[in-house]
């Protein structure tokens, strides 16, 4: 009865961890020379590590990831792309996270830019970074339908919330005014506080043309580059050809 109270009152408080771990680790044979404090620590362990990985379920989920699975441990280095491998394990510290450096990724199209790009924000959301994915074409669409509710101001507010945030095809597309601006805004709110991962198929050098406005392409360009981690990406596309019919 008293075991049963227990697992209740765990259940209340929401410790679910532990629930599985107490119901399932107090009947295994093997533990039964174990001390209560030996037994304790394996069960608030459990509970520990349950929660990192709700955590961790929940901030994937948040990110909307373009490739989930990508991860840091699996880039292939045997393909000539311009990858060394030193710069990524440096990178594995984390310390870019902390210091509020940003991340660029240029290549042509099929090298591997997008799976670099998520396996680094795989590897942020892992260390419980909150961490958010977009398309360019896709963000400037979703904020220039923010303005017709009303809800545009929120919206950047969210972005600058997401510490790490990936900008992904940038270039793609022709910006407008407003489409400028809006990067302004959004690289302003970033900038010294959070990390932010750009890839695209432009050169770094063809950036501030492509932004256009003079004026608006020196404030965004000195504030990405500033406090960068550059990756030039070569080679041609790692895509399978598709098969004819």
């Amino acid at each position: 009865m008293l075991i049963e109270q227990t697992i209740e009152k765990l259940n209340r408080m929401k410790l679910f961890g532990m629930v599985k771990s107490y119901s399932e680790r107090r009947i295994m044979p093997d533990h039964k020379g174990l001390s209560f404090d030996e037994l304790f620590g394996l069960v608030v362990e459990d509970e520990y590590l349950n929660r990192k990985n709700r955590r961790l379920q929940k901030l994937l989920k948040e990110a909307r990831l373009k490739i989930p699975s990508a991860c840091l441990e699996d880039v292939d280095y045997t393909t000539m792309r311009g990858l060394i491998k030193n710069i990524i394990l440096n990178l594995q510290s984390g310390q870019w996270l902390d210091q509020h450096q940003n991340i660029l990724i240029t290549g042509p199209t099929g090298v591997g830019k997008t799976y670099l790009a998520c396996a680094f924000g795989q590897f942020a959301c892992r260390n419980g970074y909150r961490t958010h994915y977009y398309r360019c074409p896709r963000l400037f669409e979703f904020l220039s339908s923010t303005r017709g509710d009303g809800s545009f101001l929120r919206s950047l507010k969210n972005l600058s919330r997401a510490e790490l945030l990936i900008l992904d095809d940038f270039g793609i597309n022709h910006l407008d005014d407003t489409n400028r601006k809006d990067l302004l805004e959004i690289i302003e709110d970033r900038h010294l506080s959070c990390s932010t991962i750009i890839t695209s198929q432009l050169p770094l050098e063809d950036w501030h043309e492509y932004i256009g406005d003079p004026t608006i392409a020196d404030a965004i360009c000195d504030r990405i580059f500033h406090v960068a981690n550059k990756f030039e990406l070569k080679g041609v596309s790692m895509r399978k050809p598709q098969k004819m019919d």
